[in-house]
């Protein structure tokens, strides 16, 4: 008898006992592999002992203080650490709990900084079919996952949502990748001009495509063109980087791949590691200084803003990152872990798609290669290669919907840093068994 309010009512997970490393133990004493970090989550594995010492070492000298009141010196030393390496003209850090937290903080911020300057009759947001910024109002409305919007949509603000950047079923057979970016950013300014081209606040997306599509690696001169475009309306970019940032294409931010700042940048999952809840908006210097010298506060604020804790795991977690150049490792093992993938499920009948960059990889299902046909919904293929994974003693992130939100199934693989390549190989050996196993059943099914 369970009185928690589990994800799924009609079952109970197993109890998590116990973590190090790459490795889960449950109550039962079976181990698991970790092969995507929880939700793309733990960036340094489990108990990591520099991550524990730092957590302690705060909670002796300060557990909590509200922001309302004080700020304190390791909230003070993150965002220095961010800010040190952030995209360029970003000056200030605001803390919040998590990745929804932070692009709830992200929306205000944008429609705050045309209310400071005189342009309040901005109120739109454009945004990205295919894509998933959180499951708070504000974040879902934005957000183009359709099965988690359809049950709250009378609830949502109403928002845009143009094509994604999904070269595997998007974009043209006879289209080179340059011609696909300028299609789709002319598809991103025409919907700013059905609005209104002084309507907009902002264009939001995902500089790698996350669990809803199962890692859309956009195409290169895709984010240029959409600066481009909303540079000359003067629509604000927010990228982001919840689940691909802090690490996890290889580089400390997505974007930096992609030749573009943005002018507001989520993260949160990487940034502590799973150790704390954590997540923040790195704001360029010309929205802070709007509110600054405007109203001289951000209308906004939750209990749990720049958590001293949480703040001393995620500055552990980024001074980890750096000292063990782990970046330089996510670049090279993230490549050979590809390869891996590509040797055993490349020419696998049921393996449509394989894509990602550095420790963020998606392996998308077909029934059909040729014709891309997906396994039928009802199948729920993801959820057969998640239970027989878990039986194999394999954690990853299977995801349906991949294709429309309702069609479609995926895996999304995003290992901790430390995974050395044996590890990435034992994860490739029982993935691809997995893989056979489920859609062999699912083929009988059908």
């Amino acid at each position: 008898m369970t009185h928690v309010f589990h994800r799924h009512l009609r079952s109970t997970p197993p109890v998590a006992d116990s973590a190090a490393g790459m490795r889960i133990r449950d109550a039962d004493g079976r181990s698991y592999l970790d092969a995507s970090g929880g939700a793309a989550v733990s960036a340094l594995g489990h108990a990591h002992p520099d991550v524990l010492a730092a957590m302690h070492a705060q909670i002796d000298r300060l557990s909590y203080a509200h922001t309302g009141f004080f700020t304190t010196e390791v909230a003070e030393q993150l965002a220095h650490e961010l800010m040190r390496s952030a995209p360029a003209g970003m000056s200030h850090a605001y803390f919040v709990s998590g990745g929804s937290e932070a692009v709830e903080a992200a929306l205000k911020m944008a429609r705050q900084y045309f209310v400071e300057i005189g342009q309040p009759q901005r109120t739109h947001f454009i945004a990205r079919r295919q894509s998933y910024h959180g499951n708070t109002l504000g974040a879902l409305a934005v957000g183009g996952n359709a099965w988690r919007r359809a049950p709250f949509a009378p609830l949502l603000v109403p928002a845009t949502h143009v094509a994604p950047c999904y070269p595997y079923r998007e974009q043209r057979a006879d289209e080179a990748p340059a011609q696909y970016a300028l299609r789709l950013a002319a598809e991103l300014e025409a919907a700013i001009l059905a609005q209104g081209a002084d309507r907009v606040i902002a264009f939001v997306a995902e500089t790698v495509g996350g669990a809803t599509a199962g890692v859309l690696t956009p195409v290169a001169d895709y984010f240029r063109a959409v600066r481009a475009v909303c540079d000359k309306y003067g629509v604000l970019l927010i990228l982001d980087e919840v689940m691909c940032g802090m690490g996890r294409t290889g580089t400390l931010h997505a974007s930096e791949q992609e030749g573009v700042v943005p002018d507001l940048l989520t993260i949160a999952k990487g940034l502590g590691g799973g150790y704390q809840p954590v997540g923040a908006v790195l704001a360029q210097g010309k929205i802070v200084d709007a509110m600054s010298q405007g109203s001289g506060f951000f209308q906004h604020g939750h209990t749990y803003l720049g958590h001293p804790v949480a703040c001393a795991a995620a500055l552990a977690v980024q001074k980890v990152i750096q000292r063990d150049e782990l970046l330089p490792k996510v670049r090279a093992d993230g490549e050979a872990f590809g390869a891996m993938l590509q040797q055993a499920l490349g020419d696998h009948p049921r393996v449509g798609d394989i894509r990602g960059r550095g420790f963020f990889w998606g392996v998308e299902l077909v029934a059909d290669r040729g014709s891309k046909r997906p396994f039928p919904a009802a199948l729920k293929l993801h959820a057969a290669i998640k239970k027989d994974a878990m039986a194999r003693g394999l954690l990853c992130y299977p995801m349906g919907g991949t294709v429309n939100g309702v069609d479609g199934d995926h895996v999304l693989l995003a290992p901790p840093f430390i995974a050395s390549r044996d590890d990435l190989q034992e994860i490739t050996r029982l993935l691809s068994a997995s893989i056979d196993a489920a859609t062999r059943a699912c083929d009988a099914a059908a």
